[in-house]
C-alpha cells in the first residue's frame, strides 16, 4: 500500500483513491462454471491494487509498477480486440464500462499486488475487478459488485481471448472472511458457508510451470462439453440447456451416442457437481476430511476425464495424499500448470512444505514455491 501511494506520488504528483481486490482459491467445482453448474471458491488474502485519481483529460495512463511500464490511450482508441500484455485486462474494463453508458473519464493509474501469476489463482480476475472497483468509486458508475463481476467476465474474452466463466470475477468481488460461496453459475444464486478450521491452512504449491496450451484448450473444452450437450439434446429435447441439466443415469445410457473424449468431458462434470452439492454438506456437518477426500476424487477426474492436468500436477498431488496431516488435496484452477491446493493441519505445514519441496525438487529438479493462505473479504477501498 504505502509503495503504490508513494510511487503514484512520484509519477503523478497528487493523492490517489486505492481499491484492491483479492485472489481466490476453489475448493471444489472446476470447470463447472461455464457449464452452468457450482463452484465452491473463497476470496484470500492475496489482492491486486489499483491506485487512481482523474486527470481531467479523456486519456488513460496506466503504469504496472512490477513492470515499470507506462501505457497510455485515448479513450476513444480503446477497440475490443484481443491485446496482448497486462494493459489488456484494464483496457477491457474501460471499453465494457463505456459500453454499458458510464461515464469513464481520463485516469492516472498505478497497478501492484501479490497474486502470483500464472499460479491459478486468478491474478487477471484481480486486477479487473480492483480497477472495475476503483472506476466504480471514482466516477459514482452505480454498477453493482455483480455488474462488475460480468464487466471482468467480459474483458476476459474479448481482450484475452479466454472464454472463462463468472467464477473468478466473482468470488474476487463477492468474498467473505471465514466463509466459502457456494455459487449457482446459472442463477448467480450463492449462500456463504462457514469454513472456520483453525487447526488447518489453505496451502498452495506451485509447480512453477505454465504450458502455453492453456488457453487454447480451455476454449476446446467449453466446445467439447457443448457438443455432449446438443448430443443429449437429441433424446431429451427442451430440457437440456448445458451439461448441469445432464443426469448421471442418461449420460450413462447414451455414452455410446459420443466419442470417448465428448464422454469423459460430460462424465467429469456431470459428478463435479454432484461431488460439489456433497462437499457442502459435508463442511456444514464439519466433516473436514470427508471433504478433502472429494477433493482427491476431483483431481483424479480433472486428470483423467477432463485431461487439464500435467506430470507436475499429478505427481503433487500424489504425494501430498499420502501425506500425513494433509486431508485434501487436488490441482486447482485451468489447468496445465499452476498449483495443488491442499488442506493441511496448522502443524504439519512447516515438515508438508519441506517434503514436498524435496520430493518434486529431486523428480523435476525445479523448486515449487509454497503460499500459506487464509480466506478474506472481496473487493474495498483501501484509501
Amino acid at each position: 500500500m504505502a509503495t503504490i501511494q508513494q510511487k503514484f506520488e512520484e509519477l503523478y504528483g497528487k493523492k490517489p483513491l486505492i481499491a484492491s481486490s483479492p485472489g481466490r482459491v476453489n475448493l471444489i467445482g472446476e470447470h463447472t462454471d461455464y457449464n452452468e453448474g457450482f463452484v465452491l471458491p473463497a476470496a484470500i488474502d492475496k489482492r491486486m491494487y489499483a491506485a487512481i485519481a482523474a486527470n481531467g483529460t479523456d486519456t488513460i495512463n496506466l503504469y504496472a509498477n512490477e513492470f515499470g511500464e507506462h501505457f497510455s490511450i485515448k479513450l476513444h482508441e480503446i477497440k475490443p480486440e484481443k491485446t496482448e500484455g497486462w494493459q489488456a485486462y484494464a483496457l477491457g474494463v474501460v471499453y465494457n464500462l463505456l459500453q454499458k453508458g458510464c461515464r469513464v473519464q481520463g485516469v492516472d493509474v498505478v497497478m501492484d499486488g501479490n497474486v502470483p501469476v500464472g499460479a491459478g489463482m486468478s491474478s487477471s480476475a484481480a486486477l479487473t475487478s480492483a480497477f472495475g472497483f476503483a472506476l466504480n468509486e471514482l466516477f459514482g458508475l452505480g454498477q453493482s459488485r455483480l455488474d462488475l463481476a460480468y464487466i471482468g467476465q467480459k474483458t476476459e474474452h474479448i481482450f484475452a481471448g479466454a472464454l472463462v466463466g463468472i467464477m473468478d470475477q466473482f468470488a474476487s468481488l463477492h468474498g467473505k472472511a471465514g466463509h466459502v460461496m457456494k455459487l449457482d453459475c446459472r442463477s448467480m444464486e450463492y449462500e456463504y458457508i462457514p469454513f472456520h478450521f483453525p487447526e488447518y491452512k489453505i496451502v498452495m504449491v506451485n509447480s512453477m510451470v505454465k504450458h502455453e496450451l492453456g488457453d487454447s484448450e480451455y476454449n476446446t473444452r467449453r466446445r467439447e462439453c457443448e457438443e455432449g450437450v446438443a448430443i443429449m439434446n437429441k433424446y431429451l429435447p427442451g430440457k437440456i440447456k448445458s451439461l448441469r441439466d445432464v443426469p448421471y443415469e442418461q449420460l450413462q445410457e447414451h455414452r455410446n451416442d459420443m466419442n470417448e473424449t465428448v464422454y469423459n468431458r460430460c462424465l467429469y462434470v456431470v459428478t463435479e457437481n454432484a461431488r460439489l452439492l456433497q462437499g457442502c454438506g459435508l463442511l456444514e456437518h464439519d466433516d473436514l476430511k470427508g471433504f478433502g477426500e472429494l477433493m482427491y476424487q476431483t483431481h483424479l477426474g480433472l486428470s483423467k476425464q477432463y485431461e487439464v492436468s500435467c506430470p507436475e500436477l499429478d505427481f503433487l498431488a500424489e504425494q501430498a495424499y499420502t501425506y500425513e496431516g494433509v486431508v485434501g488435496t487436488r490441482m486447482m484452477g485451468g489447468g496445465f500448470g499452476g498449483c495443488t491446493i491442499n488442506l493441511v493441519k496448522e502443524d504439519r505445514v512447516e515438515s508438508f512444505s519441506q517434503f514436498i519441496k524435496e520430493k518434486y525438487r529431486s523428480q523435476f529438479n525445479k523448486d515449487p514455491e509454497i503460499y500459506v493462505t487464509q480466506i478474506e473479504d472481496g473487493a474495498r477501498i483501501e484509501a
